[in-house]
């Protein structure tokens, strides 16, 4: 029988199955796994490919060797100035639609960090269950520098995990949290030397699969209820809210100066 999820032939993801164990990875080095539009929708297919299987116990998302991902494409955010706002609407979906399908997966997701974990990237992965990091590895969050708000609908995530003080500090300094600043604050499950990470969630795989998978499975969806029960509420306009920031003039000086390798100087307006 036909297996949609092992038969496509993906061209910027890697899908292999060991057991009950199934592994995705980001595979566009040309890149540095940049989350351009093919991108994400190999990924959120993957990931609604996965969603209800029960044949599968853990989930193992991880990048390249030396880095995860460069974020999300800004060339991206560049084209969508000429649509018309309705389509630039639907099109800011992307990002927050490929989260929800990770965190929608029943099984267990565990990402495996090595090197650069950047924006796009590091929403991805802390939409998953678990998230192990090699040293050297980081996450961090530019897009407030640049002139935009946290947007594909990760704030919700990052308080319940970091509580409120240090979610402002990730998101609003736009400063790389290292592997032990991750696994101090709660971004991190565990830290392990580099190039050890994608070692490490196997085991934490294999630790899943020899679990019973009905009480797992309760127990990912109750938790994940109580973390988000009010995240809608808090976070249904930040697309628009992205719209109206990437309208801005702080917006276009904060990617000139990201360009340009200058401090940027923003009015407000």
């Amino acid at each position: 029988m036909a297996d949609k999820l092992f038969d496509t032939e993906w061209k910027t993801i890697r899908v292999e199955r060991r057991e009950e164990v199934v592994e995705v990875a980001l595979a566009r080095p040309e890149a540095r796994n940049a989350l351009n539009g093919e991108l994400m929708a190999e990924l959120t297919e993957a990931a609604a490919l996965l969603r209800l299987r029960t044949d599968v116990r853990a989930v193992i998302l991880t990048g390249g060797d030396g880095y995860f991902s460069a974020g999300a494409d800004l060339s991206a955010s560049q084209a969508r100035t000429a649509l018309p706002l309705i389509e630039a609407r639907r099109a800011v979906m992307a990002g927050p639609d490929l989260c929800r399908a990770w965190s929608e997966i029943e099984a267990v997701t565990i990402a495996a960090v090595e090197g650069y974990c950047i924006g796009g990237g590091a929403a991805l992965v802390l939409s998953c269950d678990f998230r192990i990091l090699g040293e050297g590895a980081y996450l961090r969050l530019p897009e407030v520098p640049l002139g935009m708000n946290m947007s594909w609908r990760s704030i919700p995530k990052i308080v319940a995990l970091a509580g409120p003080s240090r979610a402002k500090q990730f998101v609003m300094f736009g400063e790389p949290a290292d592997a032990a600043k991750c696994l101090d604050w709660g971004l991190a499950d565990e830290a392990v030397a580099a190039g050890g990470a994608l070692t490490a969630a196997r085991r934490w795989a294999d630790k899943v699969a020899a679990l019973p998978p009905i009480p797992v499975r309760m127990t990912k969806e109750a938790v994940n209820a109580v973390a988000a029960a009010t995240a809608q509420a808090s976070i249904y306009m930040d697309r628009d809210q992205f719209l109206l920031a990437t309208s801005s003039q702080d917006y276009r000086e904060g990617i000139a100066a990201f360009r340009e390798k200058r401090p940027g100087t923003f009015t407000g307006s």
